[in-house]
């Protein structure tokens, strides 16, 4: 006999979500040691890191922390430096992939410069992942197959949209930019979306470094008719699914923790409402 698959609770929609964020809050690296750009703290950079940068002139590599630009004010000329650190990282092989992508670089909640995206976990920066959970007019939630070649968690299950914003672009313009790259809609086709929230920072030790990430969704329900499509390659399948089938899925651990911990508040959400 086919069993059919049960709803969660929220109580067990809690447990699953208490589980997955302790494995989302890591110290740094052994041997890291504090990054600073204009004397404010951005990030840890790992020990690989750290051998690398204090063969750069201009940077200052203490027994405490690394320094860059540290008695100057917010310029231009930064961005070149960071650009050639970056440059230094990539061939020093600490840079997983190369990808030609400015991300912003956060100094105590200000933004003070861009950096390539590949050079961001070797120095410990911080990234704004946005995140698009899609429900159906029915109740039932869109999800996305990571490509195989993606670099990181390939032919993984993930949230229908999501991705890094990047660097002088508002989060909201890199979420509809991402919703059109990786699911082909468009700003009027996601008119029924809620706030942008912010639900977490991710603190992981990954091989390529450190990664500290918060971690920002919007819900939205997609008018009928509406069916998403990939644009850029990176989304191998999309499915349509039930609370229930969603359920099942995750608990065999076929999503990444970060679309997981998505998914299960924005399930949260659609439980107590209903």
């Amino acid at each position: 006999m086919t069993m059919t698959p049960l709803l969660p609770s929220l109580a067990d929609l809690d447990q699953r979500y208490q589980q997955l964020v302790q494995r989302t809050q890591d110290l740094p690296p052994t041997g890291s040691r504090p990054l600073t750009i204009y004397g404010r703290v951005c990030g840890w950079a790992t020990a690989a890191a750290v051998d690398c940068l204090r063969q750069i002139s201009a940077v200052q590599v203490t027994a405490e922390a690394v320094h860059i630009a540290w008695n100057e004010t917010p310029n231009d000329r930064v961005n070149d430096l960071l650009a050639h650190i970056a440059q230094r990282l990539d061939e020093a092989g600490l840079v997983k992939a190369w990808r030609n992508e400015l991300l912003d670089v956060v100094a105590e909640g200000v933004n003070v410069a861009a950096i390539e995206r590949g050079a961001v976990r070797p120095l410990g920066l911080l990234t704004q992942a946005v995140h698009l959970n899609a429900w159906s007019h029915d109740g039932r939630l869109w999800v996305a197959k990571r490509a195989a070649n993606k670099p990181t968690d390939p032919n993984m299950w993930d949230t229908l949209v999501g991705g890094l914003a990047v660097a002088y672009e508002s989060l909201d313009t890199s979420l509809l930019r991402e919703s059109q790259e990786e699911a082909g809609l468009y700003p009027d086709q996601l008119r029924q979306r809620g706030p942008m929230r912010l639900l977490l920072r991710m603190h992981r030790q990954l091989p390529e470094g450190y990664q500290v990430e918060n971690v920002l969704v919007n819900d939205c329900v997609l008018d009928e008719g509406v069916l998403p499509e990939n644009q850029d390659g990176e989304v191998s399948e999309m499915r349509l699914l039930s609370i229930s089938d969603w359920w099942e899925m995750a608990q065999n651990g076929v999503f990444t923790i970060e679309a997981e911990l998505v998914l299960i508040d924005s399930v949260r959400l659609r439980l107590k409402q209903a």
